[in-house]
């Protein structure tokens, strides 16, 4: 669901992250509990894969998490479940070359961790390992029910972030944009980035057309991200 900044004018002129505030419809009280109590539950780590032939056996409803390097992905998920090192977060982008599973039992809901792609220093036969794994994955994992594909708030879109929505719609599994670190942004330019992203998004068959804005250091966004995971509660 998307949240919208408010105001170009004297707002704008805002340090990054100050006053920050969003208009968004939201999730309901209703949904908002339901993902308060998904993520009060027990949710650990419980298995790390390679390749497509390791993978554990499918149990409950999987949402895959992917993005760039470096875009936030492991403290989004410390901020969604609450936990401050259940996701590793590394100062070494392109660390993560696995697919890490996190059960949550309320559910059960597992997220998967994918790994982070467009690392520029990434060697070319890991990044070819990489984008197999996750065309791999996509394509073959009958309980994945979203991916959420996570974009900086401050950064363009990205070759390889346009590659990955490709992909999904080639996969044609349903994809939601999160935006990270928006408390780095001022108002301003963040609305034109929300704004920008929703017109991509609605050329991409797979795409849903709705974002979440969030601040993993900020808290913005959490509760509706955690909502929209709720959604997939058997």
């Amino acid at each position: 669901m998307a949240d919208h900044a408010q105001g170009d004018g004297a707002q704008a002129e805002n340090s990054p992250g100050e006053e920050l505030k969003f208009e968004s419809a939201g999730p309901s009280p209703e949904q908002i509990e339901a993902g308060r109590k998904l993520f009060a539950s027990p949710c650990e780590f419980f298995y790390a894969a390679q390749a497509l032939e390791h993978l554990p056996a499918p149990r409950g409803n999987e949402i895959a998490l992917a993005g760039r390097s470096n875009v936030g992905k492991s403290s989004l998920i410390n901020a969604i479940t609450g936990r401050k090192a259940l996701a590793r977060v590394s100062h070494q982008p392109g660390r993560t070359r696995q697919l890490n599973f996190f059960e949550c039992q309320a559910g059960p809901v597992v997220l998967v961790d994918m790994p982070g792609y467009g690392y520029a220093e990434a060697p070319k036969e890991i990044k070819r390992d990489w984008q197999g794994l996750m065309l791999d994955y996509l394509r073959g994992r009958p309980n994945l029910r979203r991916v959420f594909l996570l974009l900086d708030a401050r950064v363009e879109v990205k070759v390889s972030d346009l590659t990955v929505m490709e992909l999904l719609d080639q996969s044609a599994v349903p994809f939601q944009i999160v935006l990270t670190k928006a408390d780095s942004v001022k108002p301003g330019p963040l609305k034109r980035k929300q704004e920008e992203v929703l017109a991509l998004v609605a050329t991409h068959p797979a795409g849903l057309n709705q974002i979440i804005t969030t601040s993993s250091a900020g808290g913005i966004g959490i509760e509706e991200l955690r909502a929209a995971i709720a959604e997939f509660v058997e």
